[in-house]
């Protein structure tokens, strides 16, 4: 599903506790035919609209005195701990077998990184992802391996399934349909986040639940550096939403910033690689409801934002304004 995405299904749409809607205010009414351009203060650039808290959170860090990696994290724990949020951390659809699993990864500019997947029982995956990037000589962690090293670093176990996420499971079961989800602005997954500061320091973070109702063990392109997520301070970041799969298929992230490395804009980095995608597995555009999509940014300040159908939303901070906006997309 969108895992990053959370499934909604006919069967269960009276049973899923959806995102709120409209959390920041009505969308910008049509597309951006551009990219936007510069800035006079930080950016902070996200997939979805999960409410204005997210930036605010973020810069909230860098007033403080915090880096732009505190900046992400911050940005990204607020949807982590919200139960309404059905497809990232606490509140999270479960896999086919009930249980909450979660996935993390954060990334700085200079190639630093950290990341989890597969882990239970931790509202804040992206907090121990990134103890895995300044603690360790690792990149990744993932299942009880993950958790072993969450706890020993003062981590709490806590029940991730709440009521309402159980109740929703419980509905699905009844006909164990596991069927791809539509996926648009009240049907989505995982955030993902960028963000740059007044000195041009960038860092990302991106995290999930995952796909509800998945196989146990499934992981998806939110935890994996390159797919998910991929920032360079000398080029730009980028991150994605919508099938996992599919993103993991062309190192989605990495592609985008490497378009851009090669002097493409981010707006046509983006669709450039959706373009791949649809060209290398010619499947996902014969689904109606198929959607992937990608945000990112460059070191000028420049902003791209594209899905492969219409649907996906980003929220964009730039010049002290916050701003919801519906990104373009290819298929008309």
């Amino acid at each position: 599903m969108k895992r990053r995405t959370f499934i909604k299904t006919a069967s269960l749409a009276g049973a899923a506790t959806m995102i709120t809607k409209n959390a920041l205010s009505e969308p910008r009414s049509g597309f951006l035919s551009h990219a936007e351009t510069g800035s006079k203060g930080p950016i902070i650039l996200s997939t979805w609209d999960f409410g204005k808290e997210v930036p605010q959170s973020a810069l909230k860090a860098l007033e403080a005195g915090g880096t732009v990696v505190d900046a992400v994290e911050k940005g990204v724990m607020v949807p982590e701990a919200d139960p309404k949020v059905t497809s990232v951390g606490y509140g999270g659809f479960p896999d086919r077998d009930g249980k909450v699993t979660l996935d993390a990864c954060i990334m700085d500019g200079e190639g630093n990184c950290g990341s989890v997947l597969f882990l239970e029982h931790i509202i804040h995956p992206v907090s121990v992802a990134r103890l895995v990037m300044e603690k360790t000589q690792h990149v990744i962690l993932a299942g009880d391996g993950a958790l072993q090293f969450a706890l020993e670093n003062g981590f709490k176990k806590e029940n991730l399934l709440t009521p309402e996420a159980e109740r929703a499971w419980k509905q699905w079961l009844k006909t164990s349909k596991y069927n791809l989800p539509k996926v648009d602005k009240d049907n989505h997954d995982t955030i993902g986040l960028l963000a740059m500061d007044a000195k041009g320091n960038m860092a990302g973070a991106c995290t999930t639940s995952g796909m509800a109702w998945k196989i146990r063990g499934r992981v998806g392109d939110s935890p994996i550096i390159g797919a998910g997520l991929y920032v360079d301070s000398d080029v730009g970041g980028a991150t994605s939403t919508g099938i996992g799969e599919a993103v993991i298929k062309v190192a989605g992230s990495f592609l985008v910033v490497e378009l851009m490395r090669n002097g493409k804009s981010p707006q046509d980095a983006c669709r450039i690689a959706l373009e791949r995608i649809v060209h290398k597995q010619p499947k996902y555009a014969e689904g109606k409801d198929f959607l992937a999509g990608f945000v990112a940014l460059n070191k000028a300040g420049e902003v791209g934002a594209m899905s492969y159908r219409k649907g996906l939303q980003y929220t964009l901070h730039k010049d002290g304004v916050t701003k919801v906006y519906d990104a373009e997309y290819i298929a008309k």
